[in-house]
């Protein structure tokens, strides 16, 4: 797979340099660990390469998240092996879980304020990947949806979508 000019360009809005990472430094090399995980087509293209402890670390979130959020949801947008997609979903549930942080962002609105807006932007990709994916992909956006609060008043309509989803989808391994 390939970076797509969408995830290039919304990486290069960021001055990643000036914001802290997970794991202590500046989160300049956030943009490396993101393209790694993009382009790897099999596990072990990304053995040293990911998000947890720079992005994320046990629902906890940093500086550098809601940028990266923005990242994802463009990268949804385009052509994933099923690994790096599956990858940045759990991602961003496990951003979505730690997101009602109010620890002030670079934008001036909390961490989980932003990461919420950028995925947010993204609400119909998520939905699209939920309601044509597998159970576990619809399980994992209508989680999303639910901790982020994504929808307005869409949200209960289509968390209930992606649950029959995921009943259908199961019912349908069973069976096989």
């Amino acid at each position: 797979m390939v970076v797509s000019e969408l995830v290039r360009a919304e990486l290069g809005r960021v001055d990643w340099a000036s914001l802290e990472c997970g794991c202590g430094d500046s989160a300049e090399h956030v943009p490396l660990l993101i393209e790694a995980i993009i382009t790897a087509e099999v596990p072990r293209d990304m053995i040293g390469y990911t998000l947890d402890d720079h992005v994320e670390a046990d629902t906890i979130i940093f500086e550098c998240t809601p940028p990266t959020v923005g990242v994802i949801m463009a990268a949804l947008t385009g052509d994933l092996s099923s690994l790096a997609r599956d990858v940045l979903l759990q991602t961003l549930l496990f951003v979505a879980a730690g997101s009602s942080g109010d620890e002030p962002g670079s934008e001036g609105e909390s961490l989980g304020d932003g990461c919420r807006r950028h995925a947010q932007e993204g609400f119909w990709q998520l939905v699209q990947i939920g309601l044509t994916g597998s159970a576990e992909d619809a399980e994992t956006v209508a989680d999303i949806c639910e901790y982020f609060r994504l929808g307005g008043d869409k949200a209960a309509f289509y968390q209930a979508r992606l649950r029959e989803h995921i009943r259908a989808k199961t019912k349908r391994g069973r069976r096989i």
